[in-house]
């Protein structure tokens, strides 16, 4: 069974980014947010009562994705997944009034149901930067951005909450606020990080 590294952070930050740089670089299989191909999300962008189907279907594509890359012998990178999207943007959701108290609770079921058949990321790469970096980089960008800059500091809370219960082996915290866009200075650390913790 392969291994999962999960790239995690707030919209914008550059998880997709940093799995394309990675990819590139070594040899991983992916796994992507595939926000264009998402039956949901655009509706949810237009009218956020398709909050809950948004959340479901993501919750099952990112479990059906985990266990598709585990099948490959390579470690895999996953862009953000399924533990984000419950810890980080159900919880955002439900704080915004997206998501009422019922769907919240059916949304955890649910990830707990999943998180129970699967394993979790063998590592968690966490990726931070200022409100101001965020801002920057969300508008550049030619993408539907459900969570805006100021979602940031929720999602912070909401992810670091999730982080701090996990052993700290499990997960790397960045501040990428100084890096590179593109990782270009990031990427052989972070390889070097991944074959030091044996993901491979």
């Amino acid at each position: 069974m392969g291994k999962l590294i999960a790239i995690v952070g707030a919209s914008g930050v550059g998880k997709t980014t940093l799995v394309k740089a990675l990819a590139e670089s070594g040899d991983f299989t992916t796994g992507y947010e595939q926000h264009e191909e998402r039956p949901f999300q655009i509706l949810f962008d237009q009218d956020k009562r398709y909050a809950l189907p948004n959340q479901i279907d993501y919750f099952l594509l990112r479990a059906e994705q985990e266990r598709g890359l585990r099948t490959d012998p390579r470690p895999a990178l996953i862009d953000g997944g399924l533990d984000v999207d419950f810890h980080g943007f159900a919880r955002l959701f439900h704080k915004r009034g997206y998501l009422d108290d019922d769907e919240f609770d059916l949304c955890k079921r649910l990830y707990n149901q999943l998180r129970t058949a699967l394993p979790p990321p063998e590592l968690v790469i966490y990726l931070t930067a200022s409100v101001d970096v965020i801002r920057q980089r969300l508008a550049k960008r030619e993408r539907i951005n459900i969570a805006t800059s100021d979602d940031a500091g929720l999602l912070k809370t909401y992810l670091e909450e999730w982080l701090n219960n996990l052993s700290p082996e499990k997960y790397l915290k960045i501040d990428v606020s100084e890096n590179d866009p593109k990782y270009v200075g990031l990427i052989q650390q972070l390889l070097l990080e991944i074959e030091k913790r044996n993901i491979q």
